[in-house]
């Protein structure tokens, strides 16, 4: 059977089955969506149970920064200089973890859920949930002066990734589902279904597309529903109500908005300024410097144990007003200081909790401050400091609508709204005026990926009916292996489409499995050697998902199908190889 140059190939399509379904239907996508919040939502659990458990291992205390300065139990002849082992200690486990098992498990975790969906089709290997999760838990347990939420988006990105990739889901289904494991993660860990929902529209897909937005809030529902069920109805943090006294204040939250704008800028500069200079210094093994480092971490933690693991209890007495405007200074530059070392010396956790950490100390300081001038004419230090904790948050990570969101939430007070709103948006201002990149791009770019890039490059602009060639002609079903192997000989890729007896396209075929075939003396059909693709790649599509789909595949061509909106179109209309797909690229 010869084609003419526009010939199309109808493919033979089986019957609709539990994958087909699954892949292509809403109902599918809602179901894996369900599944993911679930998964998140466990996950978050046991994610917490293990930092718990870790912390007590190595400090004899369910969280030391309730009690700093107070003895291990396990060694107390050490006092606390216990301190200056246990991230060491932790380092030992976690180095080699990271080191040879993900190394993308190291740092923050969101930037590379960011590259993962802007740049690699949302694939995300299913190790990294597991190993970053021990890496975490470890890192935390030992003192790391670091978050839990970054490791969690992480890890319920992976579990949505390794779900949508097992059940051969195409790239937009796909991205949506690392969504839907960010959005749980957070739902789960902060009590917070409203700031897991926006976290995930806003930073980790940067769109909002309703049907995207259908699904994010179905998986951070169940999320946070296990998450309640487990851990109890009651948010991570208790804040008090927030009281505004005078409207004027909002002069005042207005000046704590250009403060939380600029500290935010300050942390990520001092984070990446530790970072490359761990870099430079060290020269040893990679899984070696966290214990190295550790050491060094260890001596901040002896001078100022507050710092030890996430710090949510002194989080609540800087709220509470129960430290001197001198010492909260401290904490300010102490949080910066131990959680970039953390992740200089290749740990492994959250930017997002310290950050909350730097805004409450800072408006609990800038509070204390109000009143000392204006006595009881303004708010207390409490309320300020729950401003100051989104207006940092939206210096650094530059996400308003999730700062506004997760204050809310904990504080479930609505007159909290207007002030955050003000104190968010200049900080979220002042921050883009200073700083083109946030405390989560800036990794990227140091890498040479600039996500936030305007104008389109030639991959995501020209589409794959620009370059795809006319379809070759196939291998026909009832074909010798010999004539199969004879008409692969002239294809430039060694791939070349398979039609069944009644000229319907099945797959593909390629020179390398036929001649596997004929070398082991196996009388086979061309139709039995067929391969076919879970992604299919349309007319349609850009060139950048062109060689995304050609490498996932493993294959030097593949067929190009049907209508740009039909990913059941049942016809092959062309034909491209890597080189065509790099020609078109690069013209």
């Amino acid at each position: 059977m010869q084609l003419m140059p526009s010939a199309t190939l109808q493919s033979r399509r089986p019957g609709r089955d539990l994958g087909g379904w699954l892949r292509t239907s809403d109902g599918g996508l809602l179901t894996l969506a369900l599944l993911v919040g679930a998964g998140a939502g466990l996950f978050a659990v046991v994610f917490r149970w293990l930092i718990g458990f870790f912390t007590t291992v190595f400090s004899g205390h369910e969280d030391y920064a309730a009690t700093p300065g107070a003895d291990n139990p396990h060694v107390p002849w050490l006092g606390p200089f216990f301190v200056l082992l246990a991230p060491m200690l932790a380092g030992l486990l976690y180095g080699p973890l990271v080191r040879y098992f993900a190394p993308e498990a190291r740092g923050h975790g969101v930037p590379e859920v960011m590259y993962a969906v802007a740049q690699n089709g949302g694939r995300i290997r299913p190790q990294v949930a597991i190993v970053k999760a021990l890496a975490s838990a470890l890192c935390i347990g030992g003192g790391g002066s670091v978050g839990r939420e970054g490791p969690i988006v992480q890890i319920g990105s992976a579990i949505g990734s390794t779900l949508g990739v097992r059940t051969k889901l195409d790239e937009a289904r796909l991205q949506v589902l690392v969504a839907c494991g960010a959005a749980g993660g957070i739902a789960a860990t902060f009590n917070a279904p409203l700031a897991g929902v926006f976290f995930a529209m806003e930073l980790i897909l940067a769109s909002w597309a309703a049907q995207s937005f259908g699904m994010v809030v179905i998986s951070a529902v169940t999320a946070s529903v296990i998450g309640r069920t487990l851990l109890g109805d009651e948010p991570f943090l208790a804040l008090p109500q927030f009281h505004l006294v005078h409207h004027w204040e909002y002069l005042l939250f207005a000046l704590l908005g250009v403060l939380g704008g600029l500290a935010g800028v300050l942390f990520t500069r001092v984070l990446y300024a530790i970072e490359d200079a761990c870099d430079a210094v060290w020269r040893g093994p990679e899984w070696l410097r966290p214990v190295v480092g550790g050491l060094l971490l260890g001596v901040v933690l002896l001078v100022l144990p507050q710092m030890y693991g996430v710090g949510y209890p002194v989080l609540g007495n800087a709220v509470d007003g129960r430290y001197a405007i001198w010492f909260l200074l401290v904490l300010i530059v102490g949080k910066m200081v131990a959680t970039s070392l953390t992740i200089g010396i290749g740990g492994s956790g959250g930017v997002f909790a310290p950050s909350l950490f730097i805004g409450a100390a800072l408006g609990a300081a800038f509070g204390e401050t109000a009143g000392l001038i204006a006595g009881s004419s303004v708010a207390g230090a409490g309320a300020y400091a729950v401003i100051g904790m989104g207006a940092v948050f939206a210096g650094s990570a530059r996400a308003p609508i999730t700062a506004v969101l997760i204050l809310f939430e904990l504080t479930g007070e609505y007159s909290v709204i207007l002030p955050l709103m003000v104190a968010i948006v200049i900080a979220a201002g002042i921050s883009h005026r200073i700083s083109k990149e946030t405390i989560y791009t800036l990794k990227l770019v140091r890498r040479g990926v600039d996500l936030g890039r305007g104008p389109e490059t030639i991959a995501t602009r020209r589409r794959v009916r620009d370059v795809m060639q006319a379809v070759p002609a196939p291998v026909e079903q009832g074909m010798s292996l010999r004539d199969a192997a004879a008409l692969l000989a002239t294809s430039a890729s060694g791939v070349l489409p398979v039609v069944d007896e009644d000229g319907l396209f099945v797959g593909t075929v390629t020179a390398r499995v036929v001649a596997e075939a004929l070398a082991t003396g196996r009388d086979a059909d061309p139709v039995e050697l067929v391969r076919e693709y879970p992604t299919r790649l349309l007319a349609g599509d850009s060139l950048r998902r062109a060689l995304d789909v050609l490498s996932s595949a493993g294959a030097a061509a593949v067929p190009v199908h049907g209508a740009d909106d039909d990913l059941d179109s049942d016809r092959v209309v062309g034909w491209i190889t890597y080189q065509d797909a790099l020609v078109g690229v690069r013209t």
